[in-house]
This record gives structure tokens, sequence and C-alpha cells, in this order.
């Protein structure tokens, strides 16, 4: 297990990259992580001497490269799960995150400001943005294992009983993790680090 100062390294995973301040709330949760006995690693923190690269296909390989790299170095992963760009699905990148992490059969934990169910989240996006409402359908029937509702193009709604994707959140939960939610962030993320740092402990 790779540490700095006997710590566990925590990938601190989630579309925080694209905020106007990243740097700030990065600290933020660095603190939160510090104070449960872990360091955060975000992942700006393996980008450097990319900044003022010209926006293009070569920066967006560095930067993908780097991630990946600081995830190889870390020991398990926190991760954001809320809504991104203004609908149900959370940030596509974070999810491959998710993916990557589980392969390497590291600890992860969630979090999220909405804790809706996903299927409450896509009614309401669907209902808000189109004016469409979504038709029920059999449960268990062929092709509905993993929910009861279908939208007017005839896509199931998945992920009965999750706040995002089954194979995201279920990444996590398989990971041994647990996803936390609050209208806070830092609440909600302070969670996830807590349930981390004992779950780390237990595993020693």
């Amino acid at each position: 297990m790779t540490q700095i100062s006997n710590k566990p390294k925590i990938y601190l995973a989630g579309p925080m990259v694209f905020y106007a301040d990243p740097p700030a709330i990065f600290d933020a949760m660095k603190d939160i992580c510090a104070r449960h006995g872990l360091v955060g690693c975000a992942p700006i923190d393996n980008q450097m001497g990319l900044e003022g690269a010209d926006a293009g296909e070569d920066l967006m390989i560095a930067i993908a490269k780097a991630d990946f790299d600081l995830m190889d170095q870390c020991d398990a992963g926190i991760f954001c799960l809320d809504p991104f760009r203004r609908c149900p699905e959370m940030d596509p990148g974070t999810a491959v995150e998710i993916g990557y992490m589980k392969a390497q059969g590291k600890l992860m934990t969630g979090w999220s400001i909405d804790g809706r169910l996903y299927p409450e989240k896509v009614k309401s996006f669907l209902k808000d943005r189109y004016g469409e409402d979504l038709e029920s359908t059999a449960a268990n029937a062929s092709g509905a294992t993993s929910g009861s509702l279908r939208d007017s193009e005839g896509l199931l709604v998945h992920s009965a009983g999750m706040i995002q994707n089954l194979m995201t959140e279920g990444g996590i939960v398989l990971s041994g993790g647990k996803v936390f939610s609050d209208p806070d962030w830092q609440t909600a993320f302070d969670r996830a680090a807590g349930f981390m740092a004992q779950a780390l402990k237990k595993a020693a």
C-alpha cells in the first residue's frame, strides 16, 4: 500500500475540476480528509506543468494519463455522484474512474448533495425539460429487471433504489464502500471520508 507518513492516500474524484475555483474546494476536502487521518489527493495535484498548454487532444490525453497515474498511486477513492450539467447523470469521467479503481480492488466511498433516487431524478428532468411523463412497465419483465418505468422512447429508467447508475453506485458498494448524501456537500463528504477512514483501519 502506497502511503505518505503511514496515512492512506485518497483520490478525490468528481466534477470539482470543472468548477470556477477547483483549488479552494479541493483544499476544503483535504482538510476534512486530514481530520480523519487521510491524505486527500486531487487530480489537479498531478497536473503540474500542464497549466497554460493549448487546449486540444494532446492536452486532454496528458490530463487523462495524469489522473490514471494518480489513481495508481492512491490507496482508495472518494467519488462525487452529483448530477452533472443540469441532467440526472453524473460526470462520465468520474464514472470511468470508479470502474478503474474497482478493477484495482481499491475501497471507494461516494457522496452527493442530491439524495433523490435515480428514477426520481430522471422523472423530474424529463417532466421539467420536455414535459414528458414516464410509463409503467411490468416489474421483472424482459429487459426490465432494474426498473419499472420507461421514457417516451421506450428506454428503461433503471437503477431502482440507487441515487445514480447501478454500475457506478454498485461499484462503490461492491468495493466495500457506501454512498452518502446531504444537501450540504461538506457534510456528505465528511460522512464518506469518515466511513473510509474506519473501513481502512479495519482492513489494515
